[in-house]
């Protein structure tokens, strides 16, 4: 019975999310798909839709508008994707204020409240004057995060995570992660192996 409400829940929230959703579709289908003015609008819309409510509606409008996110995945207040190029898979959780570029979010990973998960670390580049250049295309990488990836809670991660990897909080990524370790700082520094718990009987 749970289970069927909350289909039926999420299946409403994209009906009622659809004067969002179908702007950012021709956007993307007739602009380009690099052309993101009216997707980052509806996302700021979204993060800051309150409570369980927002909730559900975040995930209709995401499931719908980003390349794929999972009716089974929890989005929190304030989060902000500001690139559609993004995949959320099953069980992913998201808290509240997370910043998130391009990337591929593997089942069961857990990112923590105000982290940033950025689109590589070459999106801006000197010129010939000397000058910081914005923001362009093609110079967006998309990060992956493997499968239950744990990101600590103000972490910034600007590289891939090998599976089953942990994060700490405030830690600062931006070389290629191993999986199944700690990392911890800024920058990033090897902290130890995590192995599965073993539970001996008594």
């Amino acid at each position: 019975m749970k289970k069927r409400l909350k289909n039926l829940l999420n299946v409403l929230s994209q009906w009622l999310m659809l004067p969002l959703t179908l702007p950012c579709k021709f956007e993307e289908k007739l602009i380009s798909k690099d052309v993101e003015i009216i997707f980052n609008i509806c996302t700021q819309m979204v993060a800051m839709l309150p409570g369980l409510p927002g909730v559900f509606l975040r995930r209709g409008f995401y499931s719908i508008a980003l390349e794929h996110c999972s009716l089974e995945s929890h989005i929190g207040f304030g989060t902000i994707f500001s690139h559609r190029a993004t995949r959320v898979a099953d069980h992913v959780y998201i808290g509240s204020y997370t910043l998130i570029g391009s990337a591929i979010i593997g089942k069961h990973c857990l990112i923590g409240s105000r982290a940033s998960i950025l689109s590589g670390t070459a999106l801006h580049i000197l010129d010939d004057n000397g000058t910081w250049t914005p923001y362009s295309p093609e110079r967006l990488e998309r990060i992956t995060l493997q499968p239950n990836v744990w990101i600590g809670e103000g972490a910034i991660v600007a590289a891939n995570i090998g599976q089953g990897s942990m994060i700490g909080a405030g830690c600062v990524v931006t070389t290629p992660v191993k999986p199944q370790v700690i990392m911890a700082g800024n920058p990033a520094r090897y902290v130890g192996k995590l192995e599965p718990e073993t539970h001996s009987k008594t």
